[in-house]
C-alpha cells in the first residue's frame, strides 16, 4: 500500500531537479528580509509578499523572513498582512537586495483595504494546502467564552472536522482521531496535556500568544510523531521598542503580561502569568467546615527574551511552566494532587544566504502527575510522567519565486515513568517494582518541496523517515502462560537495543487551478506514532499515562485521503470549501474489557489492540473582511473502531463518533469601541455503553453489558453571546470590558448517564433502577476587565 506514494514522492523528486537545473541556468537576483510589526517589532508570521502585475508571491517564514527570486529589472512589491496597512515598493534590482519591513495597524476599515494583482487573500483557493487554518489572537478575543477566559483550543473545537470531548473541556478530536494524535506544540516544545481544570481551560494564556495554526490534513513532512493533527503556537517575541504592560480581572482568573526592549530594536523580553484564584473565594465558605483545607487553583508562567546580532544572526529563548493544585480534606482523608507542565526553548536563527535560512532548537520538556493521599496511618503516592530532550535542525531554501524547498532533522530522548506507586501503612513501607521507567530514542530526516509547475498545477511532496527505539535499562517479566504469574525475567543494561521501529511517510498535496476564483485539491499523508496516550474514560484527565512504542506495543499508523473544491466570492470577501476525506488509523489502543488498575500490574498486558477507520464531509464558508466575520462549519463524519478482543471482534462506533457537528460563528464590530460576537454549537450525542440487563446473585447487583457504544447521548446544542468594548486608544493607560454569556437559553445538555437504584435489599427484593443524566453548566454570565499600559 505504501509503495505507489512512495514512488510518486520520488518520481516529483526527479522532477523538481530538472526545474531547478533550468532556474539556475537563468540569471536572477534575490530580494531577501524580515516583515516586522513596526510598533513592536514582533515577527509577522504568513504575512504575503507579492510582485504587483504578476502571480509572483511568497508568505514570511515562522520567524517573518521571505526571500523571492527575480529576473535583474524594476519591480513594485506589495507587502501585506490582514488587519495591517499594505506597503507598496518600488525597487530596481541588479543584484541581491535585502529590504526588511514594519507594517503598522490599519486605521481605516478592513474592507477599504485594496491590493492590486499581487494580493494573496486567495490562499484559499491557489495554495496546495489543505486543511490549514491560521487563528487570529485578536479575533479570538471578541468570542463569547466560558467564565471569561479565552481559550485557543474551544475556539478551533468550532472548525469543521475538529471536534470537543465532553462539556466544557478544551481537548480536542480530529477526524475521528484520539487526543494523543494530536502534536501541540508551544515554540517548538510539545505540550503533553494542554489543559487546566480537568480539562475546562487550556493552558495557553492568549496575551503571551503571537500566532496559532492547525494542520488538520496534509500535514507538511516538517512535522512528524502523530497521525491526526498539528497545532503550532508561537509566543510573542516582546516589544522591541517600548516597554508595555497589558493584563486583565475575571471571575476566577488574573493575568499580567510585561514586554519591553532590553537593547532596543536588539534585544526584547515578555513575561506573562496568569493564576486563578478559586481556592481564595472558596476559602470563607470552608474555612469553620469539616472541608477547611480543600481547594482548587491554578497557574502558568511564559517568558521569553530574544537577542538580535545582525540580519544574519537572531537567539530565542523561552520557556513556559504551569501547575493545577487539588486538595481535599476532610476528618478522614487528605488528598493532593498536583500536575503540569514545563517547557524550555533556545533557538538559533542563521541565515547562510540570501535563500537558505535555517533554525537550529535545543528543546526541554516535562510533564508530571501526583497524587499523595493519608488516611489514618495509611498513605499512598502515585506518580506518573514524560520528559523529553530534544535537537533539531530546520533549513528553508528558496529556490526561486515559485519554488520553496525545506529539509531538515529531528532527534528526542524520551523518558517515560507510566506510573509509580508507593505507600506506607503504620510502620509498614512498601514501593512495588512493577512499574518502571522507559527510555526511547526517536529520530527522523525530512525533504519537502513546493513548486508551481505551471499556472494551474502547484505540486507539495515531502518525505519524513522516522526510527523508533526503545532502549534500557528496562527489566522483562516472562509470565507463565497457563497461570499468568511472572516465573521468569531478562534485564536489559543502560542504552541496550530491546526494539526498534520505522517507516517511510510520504506527503503529497496538489492544487489544480479551474480559474481565479476556484481551485481542486487533493492531498494523501502517511504518518507514523511511536507513543501513546492510554485511557480508561472519554477524556483527557491527568491520570491518563504516556508509553512508548515496544515489543508488545506497535507504533500508530495513520493513511489521510482528501479531495476538495475551494472557490472564493466578492473579491475574496468570502471563502468556502466542501472536502470529503477517508481515514484508516491501525493499531489503535484500548484496555481490556472490564479492566480495573492494581498495584505491581504490567500494563502492557492490559491491553488490546484494534483498527479504525473515518470518513466524512466537511463544508465551510468563512467571511474574512468587513464589519461583521465570521464562519460556518458542517461535518458530516462517521468514524468506527475494531478491535478482536472487544465487542466480540465486531466493529463499534468510536465514543465521539458525531453524525453532525454545526458551528456558527460570528463577530459585529459596531464602531471602534463596540464589537458583538455569537457561537452556536449543535452535535449529535457522544456514544456510550448501557447495560442490557442486570441481575441478583446472592443480594448482589450484577450488571451485563453487550455492544459497546451502542447507545447515544441527547443532542448537545449550545448558544454563547458576548461584546466587547475598547475604551480609547490614544491614551497612555487603556482599558476595556468583556462580557459574556455562555449557554444563553440554559440547556442542560448531557454531561455523562449513570444509574440510581431505588429500593430494598430481601428474600425477594424490590429494586427501582432509573437512568439518570448530569449537566455540567447552566446558563453563565461573565465580566473581564483588561487592561494596556
Amino acid at each position: 500500500m505504501r509503495s505507489l506514494p512512495v514512488k510518486i514522492v520520488f518520481a516529483l523528486v526527479i522532477i523538481t531537479l530538472f526545474f531547478h537545473v533550468r532556474v539556475f541556468s537563468q540569471q536572477k537576483v534575490t530580494v531577501s528580509g524580515y516583515v516586522k510589526e513596526a510598533a513592536t517589532g514582533e515577527s509577522m508570521i504568513g504575512a504575503t509578499v507579492g510582485v504587483i502585475g504578476t502571480t509572483i508571491g511568497t508568505a514570511t517564514n515562522d520567524y517573518g523572513f521571505y526571500s523571492i527570486s527575480l529576473s535583474p529589472g524594476a519591480y513594485s512589491l506589495n507587502f501585506s498582512f490582514l488587519g495591517f496597512e499594505t506597503i507598496d515598493t518600488l525597487i530596481s534590482v541588479n543584484e541581491d537586495l535585502r529590504l526588511n519591513v514594519g507594517l503598522l495597524p490599519s486605521v481605516k476599515m478592513i474592507q477599504e483595504i485594496t491590493v492590486e494583482a499581487s494580493d494573496t487573500k486567495d490562499q484559499n483557493v491557489r495554495s496546495s494546502q489543505m486543511g490549514k487554518f491560521d487563528l487570529s489572537m485578536e479575533k479570538i478575543k471578541t468570542l463569547p467564552v466560558l467564565f471569561g477566559e479565552q481559550d485557543i483550543l474551544k475556539t478551533i473545537q468550532l472548525l469543521p472536522g475538529v471536534q470537543g470531548g465532553s462539556e466544557g473541556t478544551s481537548g480536542f478530536y480530529v477526524r475521528g482521531g484520539g487526543p494523543d494524535q494530536n502534536l501541540i506544540l508551544l515554540d517548538e516544545a510539545t505540550v503533553y496535556n494542554a489543559s487546566h481544570l480537568f480539562g475546562f481551560f487550556s493552558v495557553f494564556n492568549s496575551d503571551a500568544i503571537l500566532n496559532t495554526t492547525l494542520f488538520k490534513e496534509g500535514m507538511p513532512a516538517e512535522y512528524g510523531g502523530r497521525i491526526s493533527s498539528v497545532l503550532d503556537i508561537s509566543m510573542k517575541d516582546g516589544n522591541n521598542q517600548t516597554f508595555h504592560g497589558s493584563g486583565g480581572i475575571g471571575v476566577i482568573a488574573s493575568r499580567l503580561t510585561l514586554e519591553g526592549p532590553l537593547v532596543k530594536n536588539k534585544s526584547s523580553f515578555i513575561v506573562s502569568g496568569r493564576r486563578t484564584y478559586l481556592d481564595v473565594l472558596t476559602k470563607p465558605f470552608v474555612k469553620n467546615t469539616e472541608f477547611g483545607g480543600s481547594g482548587y487553583f491554578f497557574y502558568d508562567v511564559n517568558a521569553k527574551v530574544n537577542y538580535r546580532f545582525s540580519d544574519k544572526n537572531r537567539l530565542y529563548l523561552s520557556g513556559y511552566f504551569g501547575r493545577d493544585v487539588f486538595k481535599f480534606s476532610n476528618d478522614y482523608i487528605n488528598l493532593e494532587i498536583p500536575w503540569g507542565n514545563a517547557t524550555a526553548t533556545l533557538r538559533w536563527n542563521h541565515l547562510f544566504s540570501n535563500r537558505l535560512f535555517m533554525n537550529a532548537s535545543v528543546i526541554y520538556q516535562d510533564y508530571k502527575f501526583e497524587l499523595n493521599a493519608n488516611q489514618n496511618l495509611f498513605e499512598f503516592s502515585l506518580f506518573s510522567g514524560i520528559r523529553d530532550v530534544n535537537s533539531k535542525i530546520d533549513f528553508d531554501y528558496f529556490l526561486g519565486a515559485r519554488h520553496l524547498v525545506k529539509f531538515g532533522v529531528n532527534y528526542i530522548y524520551h523518558i517515560f515513568q507510566p506510573s509509580s506507586i508507593s505507600g506506607k501503612s503504620g510502620d509498614v513501607e512498601f514501593n512495588p517494582e512493577g512499574i518502571q521507567k522507559l527510555y526511547a530514542h526517536e529520530g527522523a530526516v525530512y525533504i519537502q518541496d513546493q513548486f508551481d509547475f505551471t499556472e494551474k498545477i502547484q505540486l507539495h511532496g515531502g518525505i519524513r523517515l522516522s526510527l523508533f527505539n526503545q532502549v534500557g535499562p528496562y527489566k522483562k517479566i516472562i509470565y507463565d502462560p497457563f497461570s499468568g504469574l511472572p516465573e521468569d525475567s531478562i534485564l536489559y543494561s543502560a542504552g541496550e537495543h530491546i526494539k526498534t521501529y520505522g517507516g517511510i511517510e510520504p506527503r503529497l498535496m496538489m492544487r489544480f487551478s479551474v480559474d481565479r476564483n476556484s481551485s481542486v485539491k487533493a492531498a494523501f499523508t502517511i504518518n507514523n506514532q511511536y507513543i501513546h496516550l492510554v485511557s480508561n474514560n472519554g477524556t483527557t484527565l491527568p491520570t491518563d499515562i504516556w508509553v512508548p512504542s515496544s515489543a508488545l506495543v506497535k507504533p500508530q499508523l495513520g493513511y489521510q485521503y482528501s479531495l476538495g473544491y475551494f472557490r472564493n466570492f466578492k473579491d475574496n470577501t468570502y471563502e468556502t470549501s466542501i472536502e470529503v476525506y477517508y481515514k484508516q488509523l491501525q493499531n489503535q489502543i484500548e484496555y481490556k474489557e472490564g479492566y480495573t488498575p492494581s498495584p505491581n500490574e504490567n500494563l502492557e498486558e492490559s491491553f488490546v489492540f484494534g483498527n479504525g477507520i473515518s470518513y466524512g464531509i466537511e463544508m465551510f464558508v468563512n467571511k474574512k473582511y468587513g464589519d461583521f466575520t465570521g464562519w460556518i462549519g458542517y461535518t458530516l463524519a462517521f468514524t468506527n473502531r475494531t478491535f478482536p478482543d472487544l465487542n466480540r471482534g465486531e466493529v463499534f462506533p468510536y465514543r465521539y463518533d458525531r453524525r453532525h457537528n454545526l458551528s456558527i460563528v460570528g463577530s459585529y464590530r459596531i464602531n471602534d469601541h463596540w464589537t458583538l460576537g455569537a457561537t452556536f454549537v449543535f452535535q449529535t450525542g457522544i456514544a456510550f455503553t448501557l447495560p442490557d440487563s442486570k441481575y441478583f446473585i446472592e443480594g448482589n447487583i450484577l450488571t451485563h453489558y453487550d455492544g459497546i457504544n451502542e447507545e447515544r447521548l441527547p443532542a448537545y446544542h449550545r448558544l454563547d453571546i458576548g461584546a466587547t468594548y475598547e475604551g480609547r486608544k490614544d491614551r497612555r493607560f487603556q482599558s476595556g470590558w468583556n462580557f459574556s454569556i455562555y449557554n444563553v437559553y440554559n440547556r442542560m445538555n448531557p454531561y455523562f448517564i449513570f444509574n440510581k437504584y431505588d429500593g430494598v435489599f430481601l428474600e425477594d427484593p424490590e429494586i427501582t433502577i432509573q437512568a439518570k443524566q448530569v449537566s455540567l453548566f447552566p446558563i453563565i454570565p461573565s465580566i473581564t476587565w483588561n487592561f494596556k499600559f
